[in-house]
């Protein structure tokens, strides 16, 4: 639609994602036409967080520390581990304010269809965390995918002659749905996971 540089630049915005072409279109006027706007702070800034940001050594999360602050707070359940995909995905947990163990992120799923088997995964460390036997469960809370279900199979299987409790999250409808816009698995997964009313 434009030309040149313009539209050189609303392309790159548009990698990005969950940044679709117009939402590109408006950062990049926005980038162009605001003078209080100082790209170079942030082009400064990716450039550092490139250099400085990389997994913790203990369970892979993201962080400028050797260790992650969640497994250096000793206040955390240390006996419970949560297995997720993604840092983002920590992010997302603690927002709700209702765990209190620590994580291990794998840094995605096996995706066969990709190349992405358990070798390419940071699989071999949560082996070695359930070592010492001081792990008493492990959750696992892979996106309810078809390569996210897999992830968990996977695990499951690696995992249970380790002795650990293994557990899954629940999965079902969230709150607000309509019953007519769900389908079929996500039905069946919430019959399957009903619980008493209290």
């Amino acid at each position: 639609m434009f030309e040149g540089i313009l539209q050189d630049l609303i392309d790159e915005l548009g990698r990005f994602p969950g940044i679709g072409p117009k939402s590109a279109q408006r950062i990049a006027f926005f980038v162009i036409q605001d003078p209080r706007y100082d790209p170079a702070a942030l082009s400064e800034l990716l450039a550092t967080v490139r250099e400085r940001i990389h997994p913790c050594e203990v369970c892979g999360n993201l962080t400028e520390s050797v260790r992650c602050s969640i497994c250096s707070d000793e206040r955390r359940d240390h006996s419970v581990i949560c297995v997720v995909e993604e840092s983002k995905d920590v992010a997302a947990i603690e927002r709700a304010r209702e765990y209190d163990g620590v994580y291990h992120v794998l840094g995605g799923v096996i995706d066969p269809m990709n190349g992405v088997g358990p070798d390419q995964l940071n699989v071999r460390s949560l082996v070695q965390r359930l070592a010492d036997d001081s792990v008493t469960e492990v959750i696992l809370a892979t996106n309810s995918t078809v390569e996210g279900e897999a992830t968990s199979s996977y695990l499951t299987r690696l995992l249970q002659p380790i002795g650990v409790r293994i557990t899954r999250i629940a999965s079902g409808l969230p709150v607000g749905a309509d019953l007519e816009f769900a389908d079929e698995i996500t039905l069946g997964r919430a019959f399957a996971g009903r619980r008493s009313v209290e």
